[in-house]
């Protein structure tokens, strides 16, 4: 086996028929850990002692013909956000650097009872605050494409990783754009589930035990190198859990298999006003006409009748009084946020028309590829035109303003041989739908390539 680039599904059944041990396939991982982390950066804290123990007892259990779940004895890494007992979570915040939680968040909880072994926790922008992965704590993480450009943010640690072949898989949180652009920077494939799908509870260090202040627009989902991979960490991590009491009830169903024949697609190079590279662009187009002549029905899409510039706005003022809440000397006045959840209903809504006359929409997930670290805040050149730095998770934040689920699916390399990464997005609720969808369309988007030297 290519153990280090070995799906999750593929770990899980070779560990599961004994053809390798979960020591085996940690030792694979850590290898290569070795090998590579030191350029990238991606893996910034690492158990290695807890993590062989925890291997030696996956392992001790299958000898006992014991088996702990789907995970049995598969590594994986977390981004450094999400609440480890044993293990630091830092965020890349200074006063954060020596905090360890007391118990796993639900996620990391459910992650660990299907028998995954946690390794170690990935690099994250300060706060999760840009779409660079860089911080006062670990520095900057590098692309495995080209380590000069940046792996995105805020879950850039964990695509780089999963690119590179540091972890079988990587769970995000995306609140702008920040498991979708990371992955397709990386070239892997990253789900934004609806929100309220998965727990939010213990997705941030809480060292005070305040009350959560973040409880709209933000997500948790998979990063992964396969959809088949995505669709299974979505499924162990999605659903109520006794803990966030924000999560509907709705079933979390397996992804189905689906003809292209089947399938109604819209798709859109760009939306108004907004910029994207030309390949990009391109590379939209090439594909909707790739599935129009595989038989799927496609149209260019009729876009909402919104401003999609004002729900960018309207989503960034959202998040401010939601951050505002944790600051009791400056509260938002309640009237004030109702009527900015009135008006975000009203794009709800309007998106919620919108998918009933289509399956999927197809459209970009960020407005350029992979692009050289800078400052935040630096105008980039998109197709050699100067762009905002604010607009690089445009297209991707339009769908954490309005709740549904999204798919970064890798489609190519540009030019310059970075890859490539289209958005996939789908009625609210509908996960196990879209990434079937989305596994439908893999085979003429190209899927996930190994980059160069790893």
């Amino acid at each position: 086996m290519d153990t280090a680039f070995s799906s999750v599904v593929e770990l899980a059944a070779a560990i599961a028929e004994r053809k390798i041990s979960a020591v085996e396939a940690l030792d694979a991982h850590l290898a290569q850990i070795d090998r590579h982390n030191k350029a990238i950066n991606a893996v910034v804290i690492l158990d290695r002692e807890g993590a062989r123990e925890r291997a030696r007892q996956a392992d001790a259990a299958l000898a006992r013909t014991d088996t702990l779940g789907p995970l049995h004895g598969v590594p994986f890494t977390l981004k450094d956000t999400h609440e480890t007992a044993g293990m630091r979570t830092t965020v890349g915040f200074p006063p954060f650097a020596d905090y360890v939680a007391r118990k796993d968040s639900p996620v990391v909880a459910r992650l660990k009872a299907a028998g995954g072994v946690l390794v170690g926790k990935t690099n994250v922008a300060t706060m999760l605050g840009d779409w660079q992965s860089d911080n006062p704590l670990f520095g900057r993480t590098g692309n495995p494409w080209d380590l000069s450009r940046t792996a995105g943010g805020s879950s850039g640690g964990a695509a780089a990783a999963v690119g590179a072949g540091l972890t079988p898989f990587e769970v995000g949180t995306d609140m702008q754009d920040s498991i979708r652009l990371p992955a397709a920077f990386c070239g892997v494939y990253g789900l934004k589930p609806t929100e309220h799908r998965v727990s939010l509870a213990g997705a941030f260090p809480d060292p005070g035990g305040a009350p959560r202040s973040v409880r709209l627009m933000s997500c948790v989902g998979p990063i992964a190198r396969n959809l088949e991979d995505l669709a299974l960490i979505y499924r162990i991590i999605a659903g109520p859990d006794g803990a966030d009491t924000d999560l509907a009830p709705v079933p979390v169903e397996p992804m189905p298999k689906l003809e292209l024949k089947s399938l109604r697609i819209a798709f859109a190079s760009t939306f108004p006003g907004f910029p994207v590279a030309a390949e990009i662009s391109a590379a939209v187009e090439r594909l909707a006409a790739g599935l129009a002549s595989a038989g799927a029905s496609v149209e260019e899409a009729r876009l909402p009748k919104l401003d999609l510039h004002d729900d960018l706005a309207e989503g960034g003022k959202l998040i401010g009084m939601m951050l505002e809440a944790s600051q009791p000397e400056q509260p938002t006045p309640v009237s004030q946020w109702f009527a900015a959840l009135a008006r975000r209903d009203r794009s709800i809504l309007a998106w919620q028309r919108f998918f009933e006359s289509c399956d999927a929409f197809l459209c970009p997930v960020a407005m350029t590829t992979a692009f050289a670290h800078c400052k935040p805040g630096t105008t980039l050149k998109v197709s050699g035109k100067d762009e905002s730095y604010w607009m690089l998770p445009a297209y991707g934040a339009v769908f954490n303003y309005s709740g549904h689920p999204a798919v970064a699916i890798p489609c190519g390399l540009d030019s310059g041989g970075l890859p490539i990464g289209l958005q996939l997005a789908g009625r609210r609720w509908s996960e196990a739908r879209l990434l079937g969808i989305a596994a439908a369309i893999a085979p003429l988007a190209g899927g996930f390539r190994r980059p160069p030297g790893y």
